[in-house]
């Protein structure tokens, strides 16, 4: 392989980085959006309903001698509504966190190999820096 070719390879191995930098880059947005798709409408019609049975409970609480039965249901209610959010939002980031951690370590291996693989290019192409130092040096003595 000539040095030309050598650093033409070198060259489009950088390139392959920057094009995994790119990758990775727009799998962190999507993985951000797929996630809050996946989680906000849920969020959001469990919000809802949690305020909905906030408002309930705070009836019931006004008409405690009228509603002792319905007060206590919508608490229970209330409080369930309370740990499905907190356990989706939990969830949620979690969620995004692990997709996060394997894009990034996906783009770390494919860094690594690529950069293995421009090291021993450069290594090659040093060999024949050498190679070629050494052939015009037994030139020149023949001379």
């Amino acid at each position: 392989m000539s040095e030309e070719e050598i650093r033409s390879q070198i060259s489009a191995k950088e390139d392959d980085i920057t094009r995994v930098e790119e990758e990775s880059s727009k799998k962190d947005a999507s993985a951000e959006k797929e996630i809050e798709d996946q989680f906000d409408p849920k969020i959001n019609e469990t919000k809802s309903k949690l305020e909905e049975e906030e408002t309930l409970r705070d009836e019931a609480i006004e008409k405690a001698a009228e509603w002792t039965q319905k007060k206590k249901e919508k608490i229970a209610a209330a409080k369930d509504e309370s740990k499905a959010l907190s356990k989706l939002k939990s969830d949620k980031t979690k969620a995004l966190n692990d997709k996060l951690k394997s894009i990034e370590s996906e783009k770390k291996k494919k860094i690594k190999d690529i950069q293995k693989e421009i090291n021993a290019l450069k290594k090659q192409l040093s060999n024949l820096e050498k190679a070629k130092a050494k052939a015009a040096a037994a030139a020149e003595l023949e001379e």
